[in-house]
């Protein structure tokens, strides 16, 4: 009769250290799993940064050679202008 009553304590005991473990198995994976989340967002806003700006060079290196961009540099980088053409300069600034 105690053998007996020894025995269902030591089966409750393990069912219930059974079912801690798996409860505290499954938080930890759980914590593991939306940290992995995070990073995946993470990673997904850094290639559409990475694939707009990629985009943004092959638009620019298409219009490199062009007159037109040619002449802005000039004009912003340099200060270059058409011999007949008139600079006004703000000095409100």
């Amino acid at each position: 009769m105690k053998n007996k009553k020894i025995n269902n304590l030591l089966k409750k005991i393990l069912v219930l250290a059974f079912i801690v473990y798996f409860i505290y198995t499954l938080i930890a994976q759980q914590k593991t799993l939306n940290s992995y989340a995070q990073e995946k967002d993470k990673y997904n806003n850094e290639i559409e940064v990475a694939e707009d700006e990629q985009a943004e060079l092959k638009k620019m290196k298409e219009n490199i050679n062009s007159d037109e961009y040619i002449e802005q540099i000039a004009r912003e980088k340099l200060d270059m202008y058409y011999p007949n053409e008139r600079v006004y300069i703000d000095i409100e600034k």
